[in-house]
């Protein structure tokens, strides 16, 4: 959509939200580019859900992200859902169209893509076999967006492997499952190691794999970013690896969503970062 000076609502819908860093990402935007509006939390119920969607086009709201635990949730809810979601089996964006639809989009994945080559501007999803860790919607949406960007090989690695052998049935493609107790030898020649798992995050142990065998001009990527630097990354930067966190997912996939509420693509500063860095 087109900028416009109409005062524009857009927002989070979770449970819980508060958490979120999304509302300083979206403000800070509005500021930036001058527009009337407000990005809000907006903590939801599950047993409430279809009301708050419907809610939206009543209150004029240009749409909303989504979280935990309503991302499967509202697929069904919703008029239209693109491909990628479809694919992901999740959305976190929704799009009140101009006629009042709902359209639902995901935007994590190609996100989290977008974070490795802000960090290494050479990379290419094909440069070498990618290991993913992690079977769940984090690990989805990675494997879904480096697929569609043209990964020739992905080791998938997860804790268990029925978990694992399901979601590479599923998704199809480059994907081969690799059984846990091979995880440190997975590493071997690979380009690029993601972490999709919540291990490392704040409370959680660290993620259990050792990084003796993956090649030192490989990137690490984790989709956490509480804490800034996991344990996982600290030992990577340790040994001379280039490192992304979560955050730069967070921010990669805000700015479409922006776009598409607002009118503007916006960009990735660091005023916004240090903005963000003051809530840590």
């Amino acid at each position: 959509m087109s900028a416009t000076k109409e005062f524009g609502l857009a927002g989070i819908i979770g449970m819980p939200v508060a958490h979120s860093r999304s509302p300083v990402i979206h403000n800070y935007w509005l500021e930036e580019h001058g527009l009337p509006g407000r990005y809000v939390l907006l903590p939801v119920k599950p047993e409430r859900l279809a009301e708050a969607l419907k809610g939206l086009v009543a209150l004029g709201f240009r749409g909303v992200n989504v979280t935990t635990p309503h991302k499967q949730a509202v697929m069904p809810l919703l008029d239209h859902v693109d491909a990628m979601a479809t694919k992901i089996g999740a959305v976190n964006t929704i799009v009140v169209q101009p006629d009042g639809t709902l359209r639902g989009l995901n935007n994590d994945g190609n996100g989290f893509v977008q974070s490795l080559r802000d960090e290494k501007p050479e990379w290419r999803p094909d440069d070498g076999p990618i290991v993913v860790v992690g079977a769940g919607g984090a690990a989805r949406a990675i494997l879904v967006a480096l697929t569609a960007q043209g990964a020739k090989e992905i080791r998938l690695v997860n804790r268990t492997r029925d978990t694992a052998d399901t979601l590479a049935r599923e998704l199809g493609g480059p994907i081969r499952v690799v059984p846990w107790d091979e995880r440190a030898h997975a590493l071997a020649g690979a380009s690029t190691l993601i972490n999709a798992t919540t291990q490392g995050s704040a409370g959680k142990p660290p993620l259990d794999l050792p990084l003796d065998t993956l090649p030192r001009d490989a990137i690490v990527g984790d989709a956490i970013y509480v804490p800034p630097e996991t344990p996982l990354l600290a030992a990577a930067k340790a040994r001379g690896n280039r490192t992304v966190n979560g955050l730069g997912m967070l921010l990669n996939q805000a700015r479409p969503a922006f776009q598409a509420w607002f009118g503007p693509l916006p960009t990735i500063t660091p005023g916004l970062r240090r903005a963000i860095a003051a809530t840590f």
